[in-house]
């Protein structure tokens, strides 16, 4: 044949949209054209694709061979199409013969099962597949939208894309062996799924918190909800140590969590992070819009994609530039975010648990009763002036930690991680239940469906909210958290003193 297609995927984002690799070989001055928007590490497959093919024992073909991936519009990088290429140049060389086990077959059954691959793979001079980023992203593109197609990667990428359920995924160590399969010699074998590279990840417990009991009940409130959370107080009363122990008491991840948070690991080349631990990020005050965001010439994930189906704190937050911050408003909201550069447009996903923590003035010491604060109130007011209305009014819960008690050492150690966990857990399945979703991402429109209150909880919120003038946004958010309150105790309807909960939170926030 003079023209081979193949088909194969690129990678934009985290979307893995699929890719023609046509060949055509014809007669004429040897060349070798590759086109379609390529690259530089495409463009420099030419040379590893020739060395591989004569590294294997087969021959380069002399004759003018081009190569086109298509669609021509859609931007391609890495060196995942060398085997798909490789392929596609032997098979117009006529270097494959179709391993056919009944005589009276044609080359259309052998052509059936070349277009139900899906291949991807980058060669080395001598021929041998080596791993390709984005594996798992491809893999669950391929499920999506071909399910009953068969991947085709190196061996130990293969391993990782195994782990998507529904999908057929071969493993190929060499050029030479995906030959074999197609020649009907030896056909290629299916991985054992494998867990990314693993490290021991050691998660602090919620028990080596002594007394703060009031701020041990939002943090459990706030996991089990998934809200988002501001803790404000004096330097030292456990604000770091209590976001910390965040993960600790947060149901444990779906294996459709894993894949998401595997893929957005593997796309952004972080390695050794440990496989279903749920992300602990915490960006430094100076961390640019790009760094939380995502951005660049070639946009990258921020911290707010890093963070995604796990928690994104932010120490010091009124220290961050106001742009940085206030660009954290449309995440919380969409739980995506979508960089915009000249030739492409990139949605990354970003659905995060935001914890921050900030002291009540620049020194640090307002409202301590020991320490006196140095500051000026034009000083305080300007400093908690850094969070803006809108920004504070997309955070559910808000707490003030008081001192500890001197005598804390003396304090028993408060429950377990695993005890706290538990009624996360049960509150949780009880929201996934009900409206198949955490209450802090409780639809609008099912909020008077789901958060029924007693005539108390009503007369109580129709109070509060004349009298402090509550935003929608903020009655809103009232009813998620005092939900979240009812289905830890376990309460169909919210009652009075969920709704003073709630309500509690959403003042103490106020009054940053």
């Amino acid at each position: 044949m003079s023209l081979a297609v193949i088909m194969s995927r690129s990678l934009v984002g985290l979307d893995a949209p699929i890719v023609r690799v046509e060949t055509h070989l014809a007669s004429g001055l040897p060349s070798f054209v590759i086109v379609g928007l390529a690259d530089a590490e495409v463009r420099e497959s030419r040379e590893r694709v020739r060395a591989a093919i004569q590294s294997s024992g087969f021959t380069f073909p002399s004759g003018r061979l081009t190569v086109n991936l298509s669609p021509a519009d859609l931007p391609k990088e890495s060196g995942r199409f060398d085997l798909p290429i490789a392929l596609g140049v032997l098979l117009v060389s006529g270097q494959i013969i179709p391993g056919l086990t009944d005589s009276s077959q044609d080359d259309k059954s052998y052509l059936l099962k070349l277009s139900r691959w899906v291949v991807a793979g980058e060669l080395s001079l001598s021929g041998v597949l080596v791993p390709i980023a984005g594996a798992i992203s491809i893999a669950l593109s391929v499920a999506r939208s071909q399910p009953d197609a068969s991947l085709v990667l190196p061996a130990q990428s293969a391993g990782l894309a195994a782990r998507v359920p529904g999908l057929s995924v071969l493993a190929a160590d060499s050029l030479q062996a995906v030959v074999m399969d197609l020649s009907g010699i030896a056909p290629l074998r299916a991985p054992e799924a494998l867990a990314d590279e693993c490290i021991q990840t050691e998660i602090e417990c919620l028990s080596d918190v002594r007394g703060q009991s009031i701020a041990r009940r939002a943090l459990e409130v706030a996991a089990a909800g998934k809200h988002s959370l501001l803790l404000t107080g004096t330097p030292g009363v456990g604000k770091s140590m209590l976001a910390k122990r965040l993960p600790g008491i947060l149901p444990p991840m779906t294996q459709s969590e894993c894949l998401e948070v595997a893929s957005i690991s593997a796309y952004s080349g972080q390695r050794g992070l440990a496989w279903g631990v749920r992300p602990f990020r915490t960006p430094h005050h100076t961390a640019s819009l790009a760094a939380l965001i995502g951005g660049g010439a070639k946009p990258r994930p921020g911290e707010v994609t890093l963070a995604h189906r796990g928690v994104l704190f932010m120490d010091e937050m009124p220290e961050f530039d106001r742009k940085v911050l206030e660009a954290l408003r449309e995440p919380l909201e969409s739980k995506d975010v979508c960089v915009a550069r000249a030739r492409m447009k990139i949605n990354f996903p970003a659905d995060f648990q935001l914890i921050t923590a900030m002291n009540p003035c620049p020194c640090g010491w307002n409202g301590h009763s020991v320490k006196k604060c140095s500051c000026r109130i034009d000083q305080i007011e300007r400093y908690q002036g850094r969070l803006s209305g809108p920004l504070l009014d997309r955070i559910d819960l808000g707490i003030r930690i008081a001192e500890s008690d001197r005598n804390w050492l003396n304090l028993p150690a408060g429950e377990t991680s695993e005890i706290v966990r538990n009624r996360v857990v049960q509150a949780r399945q009880i929201q996934m239940h009900r409206q198949n979703c955490p209450n802090g991402q409780l639809p609008a429109g099912q909020i008077e469906q789901v958060c029924q209150m007693d005539a108390q909880a009503a007369t109580l919120l129709s109070k509060v909210v004349n009298r402090e003038r509550l935003s929608a946004r903020s009655i809103q958010k009232v009813r998620r958290v005092s939900r979240t309150c009812a289905d830890l105790a376990g309460q169909k309807t919210i009652l009075g003193e969920h709704i003073a909960e709630a309500l509690q939170y959403r003042l103490r926030m106020s009054g940053v």
